[in-house]
């Protein structure tokens, strides 16, 4: 095999030479240790042995002569050749290659002479340039010799090196791969790692993949682990030699190019940390693999004693005593004192020592290779390392004679080599045995090796009388010398087969263990060893710290009950009692009459009582102690926590022992039932582990959070977390669910799983696979085995609680799993029997069930299939939690394994059980959807992806036999390792987000948090899935704006184009108005729907995302795609309408402009006239005065010439008045009969104040109606406010009025109507709150219609222009330049107000674009807490009181404010002024130069092609670019220069107006009003919650479910007690979780409870609250304005909690910002 060494240097110049003995050249035949490879692998020098040494020298010798090794005169040196780069490569312990340049002459040959300590040890002459030698010694330093034969007879000057072959050891060690480990020690987390080869099934290819295919079979437990062949490319293939050819099959087998097992297991071993050789040991011995008890290294031939890595090993076994009383014990082997029998070898053995103790070991029904002997696979292969090796088992009887070998345990040692090599090994087992077998074929008559044992074991000579160096003499001389009878010597004679000769041999073995009194404990060894001089593992300092800081804990422990109490207090009653105080304040049964809010209070007073008790325990000794073990450095730590689980497992065991005697006892008598109670009650309590320790520091750290920040207890506990992190990536277990309490201590593991991510991120991602099934079906077992880990559990009971490990992944697999950590949980069993007499049994296992489920990636079902009624009870459990997590937008994959089903048909076989266990889920499905109100679900499909065929794995019985004696079946390892590819493949394939530890920290919490409450669906309120929602709608939003911004500028550029149309601006193709309209609702409609499927797209899109936690979220996919069409359809009716009115003004004006433009041509035809007229008379006129008597002379007859029809006014208040009857309509005669009875210009001058009246009334005052009349006065008020704001916006565009103004308006009303049926069916209130409104709007849009008319008459049009059309005039008769004056007007008239209106259309977009930006304005979630900060910012009572009462008139000002405040330095508001303006003047440029370039002559036709330029942008007036064609005979060059000027001088004007205008003036222009657009996408659907009356934050329009992050007392609302007139200070969403009642109009007053809220109001979700600090916000508020909030609403102040009282503002303001999620 190749080594991956390589030693090169480059030398310039010769040296010297180098001398030795003379040797005579040897023939070719005798070179066969040397070869020339063609080819060589270079590699790394750095990867050089560090002791090689090396130089390079040159000489020569002469052609012909015999090598030898004198020294060559420098005369023999005909030719110099250049420096020769040598090069050293594949260097081990018995062979080296070397390589070298061919100098530039023609060389005939190369001479390699290899010499050490003088002597020459290998010479070759070769052809090639390399050559490889064999057959070295290893750890010796060789000088290497190599020159060159040239063609012309001359010699270079030879090249020289000195290389260190390698020990055996490191040759071997390098072999295998595991050269590194050697000095840095395989560690379990390197170990335990899942990688690439984890689920690959190639088979090992190389030897450096051997222990690691080791390795990874036996941490799966699988017998097979020591099959250690290895295939090669060159081997896999098979002979394509079809003939016969007896030769080749009488061939040698290649077994000497595999490695021994024995080696692989030594050298894992020696390259293995103290952990890691206890995990080995552990699964050797499972798989009834001897373990190492004396493990040599084969450098040093020194041995250590593995006491510590055999620590680990418990066995439970029966002896004969025990066998009528069934009992068993229950040992740690190191602990236990058994009769040890050693196996030993002396010289050559014809005989198998191994293979004999395999038969000795195992039965005639089933024999199994316990010791590697030479007809196993590889067993033939030559050792290396590993003679010298003790290897140890036990022998551990099962109780019955019929199956057991012996009746007793013991011990059997099996030393590998001969003890002549071996002596203090040999030595060592001959101290620490009660017998020991020599096996031989020959003796020596003075064998002193035999003779001089001065022990007290005794010793049996074990022989074959077949062999040919078996000497008779030579026995009987040592038996004699030795004492020693036929019971001791044991010999296989001719007529002896191997079942007889075994039957003697264990007929020896077992009176040795009947009648000796030579037992030992394996760690009393650890003497015989240090006398012998043979090291032992435990000696290590680390390691004996650990024990001695353990030792200082547990040489306390007498009284484990007593002990627990008194030095792990805090975990006791006290941690019990918080547990229950923590799910009543949730679940609230024992609340009875009491005020709810003060329940609580009380509640928490007591939680504090608690905490403060705990607080009042001084740290006892043991957890000091116990805390400053953690703190050691990382392998001190490891080493007291193992011996922490050591010593502590030995005590329960103990204990447990003897209760179940006394329970034993007891149960004969049925009258000891309460001392049965009693022994029971301790059976569950006598356990101790390291689990109990951590969890009194958990209680310990969350003791000390309840205390101030600044104090000292709580700044020296600060630590602890950091510590059980960094246990946690140890791979030490951590306990997340407290199996005694069944309780989490959430402030704990939240600050352990912090520590955790600050201690591996960015690396931080990771996956979690759990198991869930009944106790004692081998869950632990199966994550063991699967992964390889071991879980702490304490000795002799089951699982309690769960428990979490980290297992690192290694960075190949990181890609295709997208993970840095594998997450393992394992659980208690459910339909525990401990539990199943409580009542609450069902409800714990569906917490556990809820909580590991709604954790998991992966959920491992484990399935029994001998119970088929706790199967059932099992999946009602399983599916419950599933369903949950669907609803809750988590989807965790199941699997389903069947253990113990061993048939090879089993697949096939259970397809009717498979059909049968699918119709059980869907069963279970339904139940389960019954149970939580979601009926939808009805099948296990519906709930989770799942297949029956791909979702289940059969997986047979653990053991192979009956255990003690037991090997794991190979089935089972093999079907486990099947079970974790595909789970592993499930996890790569699923393409999800992958959670990182913050993540699973935020789960955690939200999930344990509603387990705790009785209605968990309704009770899930989760961090992640809140920030996921929020992204959600911030995205949405953004998408929302974006259209919207997109149509209003479209609509706006539309209704430019409609004012322009037909005008000299226009560029429309057609001259039909009616035409041109249809073209705009089509490409409108155009615009819209490719909008929608735009946001369609971006929807679906959205959720195809794997990060941000988008699949918690997917059940809101259909909402938000329904709201963008909901969306289109409004924007849709909007634009309609727009264009339509757009469109009909436009029409209404037709005839006005078209006796405009006549009339204009009339005074235009006249003035010329009278140019004419005065420049003919005789007598000059030079004065103004003479012009302008002619003027207007001439203006009076002109007028009173042309006929000026006066326009018709539309009867807005008639027109309004058939819209509301044509609304009204579909109510009946009533809502006719109500709108006969008062005209509408009599209805809107008082304020609206709403009286129920008639049959409705009486009905009303049994149903209370001073609450009917509050809430439909309060939402008429409302209403009333959106349409004057809507009336206000429609007015400031100063255009006509059209009929579909008071549509819109309407619809508006019926929206708000819709949200409260009650105000719905209420056709008096709607009829009379229509009329007003009506009126008042009727009376607004009489005036605006009377203001456009003046506005746009004819004669006063031409009225308002006699002054510019006699200055014209005269400018003309006295033939005046007009360019500049021409310019100016054009500027001024025309274009300033088409600029100034252009920006007022667009500011308010660009406002509110501004704004959006802001967080506040982001999502309605941000915009709830930004205004709620700001009200706690500035204590104000009465913006708290408007606030509560008039929160949409609140919200409005506050959003007013908002953009003043934003927009209060005068630079930021002219940054977007000034945008626009720069954007228009960029437009009239354009359309300048533009203009100019068509050369049309003159003015007028140059102004009508700048108009046409900007007909898409500025809508100019026609009366004023009319009245600046007339009389214009300004020159076109000299016009459009003076007009460029006349522009930048308009654009420098209208920036100084823009800096001294107010922003509030400013805003009053803008035809969109930014704050109203911002307060209706933050108001959104306006729905406030039916008891507290917080707002709807839930995004998107059509969003099904109304929802608030925070709820307060509901005497905030005006809410009191009917007797007492107290304000209530009761909170709804603690209300939802209890049994109390409410009543209200929605039903009919009747008493109904709070927990079943949605059968009133289906439409809001309610959440309980996660914690009592939840609403401390309102909580604080309530209790600072308590008496004025009193005081306002006419009640007696409220009865304050106690706690409520105790709320800081700190607290107040943590609370709001943990409720609303903000960061």
């Amino acid at each position: 095999m190749e080594s991956s060494d390589e030693e090169e240097e480059e030398f310039p110049d010769a040296l010297g030479t180098l001398s030795g003995p003379e040797r005579t050249e040897q023939d070719s035949s005798e070179y066969d240790n040397v070869s020339s490879p063609e080819e060589k692998s270079p590699v790394d020098s750095e990867e050089l042995n560090s002791e090689t040494k090396s130089c390079v020298n040159l000489t020569t010798a002469e052609r012909g002569t015999k090598n030898t090794a004198a020294p060559m005169s420098d005369s023999a040196v005909s030719v110099r050749i250049p420096p020769v780069k040598i090069t050293v490569s594949n260097t081990s312990s018995e062979s080296l290659s070397l390589q070298w340049d061919t100098p530039a002459d023609e060389v005939e040959s190369f001479t390699v002479t290899c010499y050490t300590e003088g002597e020459i040890e290998h010479r070759v002459t070769t052809k090639t340039n390399s050559v490889t030698l064999s057959n070295l010694k290893p750890a010796v330093c060789y000088y290497l010799h190599v020159s060159a034969l040239l063609k012309n007879g001359s010699q270079s000057i030879p090249a020289t090196t000195t290389v260190k072959t390698k020990t055996h050891l490191e040759s071997f060690l390098e072999d295998l791969g595991l050269k590194n480990f050697y000095t840095q020690k395989l560690s379990l987390s390197k170990l335990l790692q899942i990688d690439e080869k984890t689920t690959d099934d190639e088979p090992a290819k190389s030897r450096s993949d051997l222990s690691w295919y080791f390795l990874k079979k036996l941490m799966m437990v699988n017998v097979t682990a020591r099959n250690v062949e290895y295939t090669s490319e060159c081997k896999s293939g098979v002979s394509g030699n079809a003939g016969l050819d007896l030769d080749d099959l009488m061939s040698s087998s290649d077994s000497a190019d595999m490695l021994n097992p024995l080696d692989i297991i030594t050298a894992l071993f020696l390259c293995s940390d103290g952990f890691v050789q206890q995990e080995l040991t552990l699964k050797m011995s499972m798989c009834q693999f001897p373990v190492p008890l004396l493990l040599p290294d084969y450098d040093t031939k020194q041995s250590t004693l593995m006491v510590w890595a055999l620590r680990d090993i418990v066995k439970k076994y029966r002896p004969k005593l025990l066998s009528e009383s069934k009992g068993f014990i229950e040992d740690r082997m190191v602990l236990s004192e058994l009769p040890m029998i050693s196996f030993v070898r002396l010289g050559k053995c014809s005989m198998s020592k191994s293979e004999t103790l395999n038969k000795l070991l195992s039965s005639s029904q089933q024999y199994h290779d316990t010791f590697v002997h030479h007809n196993m696979d590889c067993g033939d292969s030559p050792r290396r390392i590993s003679d010298g090796l003790a290897e140890m088992t036990w022998y551990l009887p099962c109780g019955n004679e019929n199956i057991d070998i012996f009746n007793q345990p013991v011990a059997l040692a099996n030393l590998r080599g001969d003890i002549g090599s071996f002596e203090t090994q040999f030595s060592f087992l001959c101290h620490t045995s009660a017998a020991v077998f020599v096996f031989f074929d020959n003796l020596e008559p003075e064998c002193k090796l035999l003779t001089n044992q001065n022990t007290e074991s005794e010793i049996f000579l074990v022989g074959n009388s077949q062999s040919r160096s078996f000497s008779r003499d030579a026995l009987k001389q040592v038996a004699t010398d030795m004492s020693l009878t036929n019971r001791n010597i044991i010999l296989k004679t001719k007529a002896m087969n191997d079942a007889e000769f075994v039957k003697r041999l264990r007929e020896a073995v077992t009176r040795v263990v009947e009648k000796t009194e030579m037992k030992m404990r394996i760690e009393q060894m650890a003497e015989v060893a240090h006398e012998l001089g043979i090291r032992v593992d435990e000696d290590s300092p680390q390691c004996q710290d650990g024990k001695r800081k353990v030792d200082e804990i547990t040489d306390e422990i007498h009284d484990i009950l007593k002990y627990k109490e008194d030095q792990l207090p805090l975990q006791g009653q006290i941690w019990k009692d918080l547990t229950s105080l923590e799910k009543e304040e949730i679940r609230l049964r024992n609340i009875g009459s009491e005020n709810i809010e003060k329940y609580k209070s009380d509640l928490k007073v007591q939680k504090d009582k608690l905490r403060k008790k705990q607080n009042s325990y001084e740290t006892s000794t043991a957890m000091t102690s116990f805390i400053s073990g953690i703190s050691s450095n990382a392998l001190e730590r490891c080493y007291f926590l193992k011996w922490m689980r050591i010593n502590l497992d030995n005590m329960s065991r103990i204990k447990l022992s003897g209760l179940r005697e006394q329970y034993k006892e007891k149960s004969k008598n049925s009258e000891n039932n309460e001392e049965i109670k009693e022994i029971d009650r301790q059976l569950s309590n006598s356990s101790l582990g390291t689990e109990h320790f951590f969890r009194e520091m958990g209680q310990i750290y969350e003791a000390s959070r309840a205390l101030p920040e600044t104090h000292l207890s709580r700044e020296q506990f600060n630590h602890l977390p950091k510590h059980c992190a960094q246990l946690l990536l140890d791979g030490f277990p951590l306990e997340l669910v407290d199996g005694d309490a069944s309780n989490i201590p959430l402030t704990w593991v939240s600050d352990v799983l912090s520590q955790l991510n600050d201690l591996v991120r960015p690396k931080n991602k990771i996956l979690v696979v759990t198991v869930l099934g009944v106790q004692s079906t081998g869950k632990s077992t199966l994550l063991n085995t699967m992964f390889g880990v071991q879980f702490a559990v304490s000795s002799g009971r089951c699982t309690r609680g769960a428990f979490m490990l980290l297992i690192r992944i290694d960075e190949k697999l990181k890609e295709e799993l997208n993970c840095d950590f594998m997450m393992i949980i394992d659980t208690e069993g459910l339909k525990s029997p401990e539990l199943t007499q409580l009542d609450n049994s069902y409800e714990h296992d569906n917490e556990l069930a809820t909580l590991v489920v709604g954790l998991s990636d992966i959920t491992i079902i484990n399935i029994a299939m001998e119970n088929s009624t706790e199967m059932k009870d099992i999946l009602q459990i399983v599916v419950h939690a599933f369903l949950r997590m669907k609803e809750v937008g988590k989807k965790p994959k199941c699997y389903f394994v069947h253990q113990n089903v061993s048939d090879v048909s089993a697949h096939e076989k259970n397809l009717r059980d498979r059909k049968l266990l699918f119709q059980q889920l869907n069963e279970m499905t339904q139940a389960a959807a019954k149970m939580e109100r979601r009926e939808e679900n009805k099948s296990f499909t519906d709930v989770m992806a799942y297949d029956p065929d791909t979702g289940n794995c059969y997986i047979p019985g653990l053991w192979t036999g009956n255990p003690p004696m037991a090997p794991v079946n190979t089935g089972y390892s093999e079907a486990v390792y099947e079970l974790k590819k595909n789970i592993i493949q499930l996890l790569g394939n699923s393409g999800s987000c992958v959670n990182n530890v913050l993540d699973f920290k935020k789960w955690m919490t939200s999930l344990w948090n509603a387990v705790k409450h009785e209605n968990f669906l309704f009770s899930f309120r989760n961090s992640l899935v809140a920030d996921a929602y929020v992204r959600l709608c911030t995205e949405f939003n953004k998408w929302e704006w974006e259209f919207k911004k997109e149509m209003y500028n479209w609509v706006t550029n539309a209704e430019t184009k409609i004012s322009n149309f037909g005008t000299l601006a226009a560029e429309s193709q057609t001259s039909d108005l009616a035409q041109f309209h249809s073209h705009l609702k089509t490409q409108a409609v155009t615009v819209m729907s490719d909008w929608e499927s735009k946001l369609l797209d971006n929807v679906t899109q959205y959720f195809k995302k794997t990060d941000g936690h988008v699949y918690l979220v997917v059940g809101y996919k259909e909402e938000f795609a329904n709201s963008a069409r909901n969306l289109r359809k409004e924007t849709e009716r909007s634009v309609l309408n727009q264009l339509q009115a757009a469109v009909e003004i436009k029409q209404g004006m037709a005839e006005v402009d078209r006796v405009k433009k006549n009339h204009t041509k009339q005074i235009e035809k006249a003035v010329c006239a009278l140019i004419d007229k005065c420049r003919k008379k005789k007598v000059q006129i030079e004065s103004d005065d003479e012009l302008d008597e002619e003027f207007n002379k001439m203006w009076t007859e002109t007028l009173e010439a042309l006929s000026f029809t006066e326009q018709q006014a539309t009867n807005v208040f008639a027109n309004v008045s058939q819209c509301l009857r044509a609304n009204l309509a579909q109510r009946g005669s009533h809502a006719q009969e109500i709108l006969d009875i008062k005209r509408l210009e009599d209805c809107g001058k008082e304020h609206f104040k709403y009286t129920a009246k008639g049959l409705l009334n009486t009905i009303k005052k049994v149903l209370h109606i001073k609450d009917h009349t509050k809430v439909a006065q309060k939402n008429a008020d409302i209403i009333i406010d959106t349409c004057t704001q809507f009336v206000a916006e429609k007015i400031v565009k100063k255009s006509n009025y059209h009929a579909t103004y008071i549509e819109e308006m309407l619809q508006i009303i019926d929206q708000h109507l819709e949200k409260n049926q009650d105000l719905k069916t209420d056709t008096e209130f709607e009829v009379s709150l229509k009329q007003h409104i009506c009126e008042f709007a009727a009376r607004k849009f009489q005036k605006m219609h009377k203001d456009f008319l003046e506005e746009n008459d004819p004669r006063r049009c031409f009225v308002k222009n006699k002054e510019k059309f006699c200055a014209d005039f005269k400018d003309v008769f006295h033939e005046r330049d007009q360019c500049q004056k021409k310019a100016e007007e054009f500027v001024d008239k025309c274009l300033k107000p088409a600029v100034e209106h252009f920006i007022n259309r667009y500011l308010g977009v660009s406002i509110q674009d501004e704004m959006k930006k802001k967080q506040e304005f982001s999502t309605r979630v941000a915009f709830q807490y930004h205004i709620s900060l700001d009200l706690f910012s500035k204590q104000n009572f009465d913006d708290y009181l408007r606030f509560t009462t008039s929160y949409e008139k609140y919200v409005k000002e506050w959003i007013l404010q908002k953009i003043q405040e934003h927009f209060s330095s005068p630079s930021k508001m002219s940054e977007f002024e000034n945008q626009h303006l720069k954007s228009s003047v960029s437009h009239i440029n354009e359309a300048i130069e533009k203009a100019k370039t068509q050369n049309r002559g003159n003015v007028q036709t140059f102004v009508e092609d700048i108009c046409k330029g900007l007909g898409d942008t500025l809508v100019i007036s026609q009366d004023a670019l009319g009245a600046f064609m007339i009389l214009n005979n300004a020159d076109q060059d000299k016009f459009a220069e003076c007009l460029k000027i006349s522009v930048n001088d308009m654009k420098e004007t209208l920036t100084e107006e823009f800096k001294t205008s107010t922003f509030e003036k400013k805003l009053q222009c803008l035809h969109m009003q930014p704050q109203n657009e911002l307060f209706k996408s933050v108001i959104a659907c306006g729905e406030q919650c039916p008891f507290c009356g917080v707002p709807c934050e839930a995004g998107g329009e059509a969003h099904t479910k109304h929802h608030a992050s925070l709820h307060r007392p509901q005497g905030l609302g005006r809410y009191r007690w009917s007797s007492t007139k107290i304000l209530v200070t009761d909170i709804c969403s603690s209300l939802v979780a209890s049994d109390v009642r409410f009543r209200c109009r929605q039903n009919n007053k009747e008493r109904h409870p709070y927990k079943d809220y949605r059968e009133i109001f289906p439409n809001w979700d309610i959440f309980p609250d996660t914690s009592l600090e939840a609403s401390d916000y309102w909580k604080y508020i309530m209790t600072e304005y308590n008496d004025e909030f009193a005081k306002h609403y006419h009640a007696k102040p409220a009865d304050i909690p106690e706690t409520w009282g105790n709320i800081t503002p700190q607290q107040a303001e943590e609370s709001l910002k943990k409720s609303f999620n903000m960061k």
